[in-house]
C-alpha cells in the first residue's frame, strides 16, 4: 500500500467562543497520496483558506490530527513548526509574493539559503530549476518587469527550491487570464507527475478542474462532494467520469470528454492500437509516406460520427501520427509514420 503524503482527519477549525464562536471547518478528512493533484473548490467563505492554511502547518486545527508523510504535525509545538514549513511545504500564493527589491534568480535562492544551503550552490540550484521553467533570459529581471504567468512560474520554482513532499496553491491562477493560467496550471500537474509531488489546489476557477485527479466541493466547512476525474486516451485531458462518455475494449473502460469525441476518440484508440499491433514495418525511405487501412467500427462500440479527426500516437518505438476520416460506414486511418512490429508498453495518445 503506497505511503501518503497527506493525511487530514477528521479536522475542525472553530474561532471565537459562545455565541460568537464561528466552525469554518467541520469534520473534514482527506488523504492525498504522491503525485496526486487535488483541486478544492466552493463558495467565498465555505472554508477553503482555513483548511489549506491548517493542512500547511499555518494554523492548529481545534481538534483532527493532520499528518504529512507519517508524523502528525498539527500535535508538534510552534518551534518546530518553521523548520516543517521551510523544509516540506512549497506554497503559490494568489499574489506571486516576490520580494520586489530582488531578481528572479534571488527570489528563488535565497529560500534554499534558508533551508542551510551555501549560496553558490543555492544560486545553481535555483538557476537549473528557472531553467527548466523557462526562464533562463529572465534570472535577473526585478517581478516588476516579469508577466503575471512568468511570475507564476517563479513562484512555482520558489515552491520547488527545497524539495518539498506537499505542494498548496491557493488561488494561483486568480491574477492570470485564462490561457496563461490554465498553462501554469498544466505545468504544475505535469511537475506532480514528473517528480511525485502531492498538490492541493484552493481555487474559484472552473477552468483548471480538468488537471485535478479529484475535484472536492467545500460548502459550510465540510466537503459536500467529490469528483474522480479519468484521463481522455487522445486528448489527455482530464474528464469527470460522472459526467464523460465511457467505451470498453478488452475489459477496459475509457472515458471521453463527449459524445462527438468519444467516437471519434474511440477510433483514434482503435486505428492507433491496430497500428501498434501491425506486423508490418516502414523503412526509413518511407518515412513520411501515406499508408491508408480502412477499420470497420468495433462490434457494440460508438460508430464514428465525426467528420474528421487526428490523433498523435508516441510510442517507444516512434511517434505515430493519424488523421481519421469517415468513409461510408467506415471511418479511414491515414498513417503518415512507422509502424511497431508490436504494441509496445507505454503507448500514449496526445493530440496533433
Amino acid at each position: 500500500m503506497t505511503a501518503l503524503t497527506l493525511d487530514v482527519r477528521n479536522v475542525c477549525k472553530r474561532f471565537g467562543n459562545g455565541d460568537t464562536a464561528v466552525l469554518a471547518v467541520r469534520g473534514v478528512s482527506l488523504a492525498v497520496a504522491p503525485g496526486e493533484v487535488v483541486l478544492i473548490m466552493g463558495p467565498s467563505g465555505s472554508g477553503k483558506t482555513t483548511l489549506l492554511s491548517m493542512m500547511g502547518a499555518l494554523l492548529k486545527p481545534t481538534s483532527g490530527s493532520i499528518h504529512l508523510d507519517g508524523t502528525e504535525i498539527s500535535a508538534l509545538s510552534e518551534g518546530h513548526l518553521p523548520q516543517i514549513r521551510l523544509r516540506r511545504f512549497g506554497f503559490i500564493f494568489q499574489d506571486f509574493n516576490l520580494l520586489s527589491a530582488l531578481s528572479v534568480l534571488e527570489n528563488v535562492s535565497i529560500v534554499a539559503q534558508l533551508a542551510g544551503l551555501k549560496p553558490r550552490a543555492a544560486r545553481d540550484k535555483a538557476r537549473a530549476l528557472l531553467t527548466d521553467l523557462g526562464l533562463q533570459a529572465r534570472l535577473d529581471f526585478l517581478p516588476e518587469k516579469l508577466s503575471g504567468g512568468e511570475k507564476q512560474r517563479v513562484a512555482i520554482a520558489r515552491a520547488l527550491i527545497n524539495d518539498p513532499t506537499l505542494i498548496l496553491a491557493d488561488e494561483p491562477t486568480a491574477n492570470l487570464d485564462s490561457k496563461i493560467g490554465h498553462e501554469i496550471m498544466r505545468l504544475l500537474r505535469r511537475i506532480a507527475k514528473e517528480q511525485g509531488r502531492s498538490v492541493v489546489i484552493v481555487s474559484h476557477d472552473q477552468r483548471i478542474r480538468d488537471i485535478a485527479d479529484r475535484v472536492l466541493w467545500l460548502e459550510d466547512g465540510a466537503f459536500q462532494d467529490i469528483v474522480t476525474m479519468a484521463t481522455d486516451p487522445v486528448c489527455g485531458m482530464a474528464v469527470e467520469r460522472e459526467r464523460a462518455v465511457s467505451a470498453d475494449r478488452d475489459g477496459d473502460t475509457f472515458w471521453f470528454a463527449h459524445q462527438v469525441a468519444a467516437t471519434s476518440s474511440w477510433a483514434a484508440c482503435a486505428a492507433a492500437i491496430t497500428l501498434a499491433d501491425s506486423s508490418s514495418v516502414l523503412g526509413p525511405s518511407e518515412r513520411g509516406a501515406r499508408m491508408t487501412r480502412r477499420e470497420p467500427p468495433p462490434a457494440g462500440r460508438p460508430t464514428f460520427g465525426h467528420a474528421s479527426a487526428a490523433c498523435q500516437c508516441d510510442t517507444p518505438a516512434g511517434r505515430f501520427r493519424l488523421r481519421l476520416r469517415r468513409s461510408g460506414g467506415s471511418p479511414r486511418a491515414s498513417y503518415a509514420s512507422g509502424v511497431a512490429r508490436s504494441r509496445p508498453r507505454g503507448t500514449s495518445f496526445r493530440p496533433c
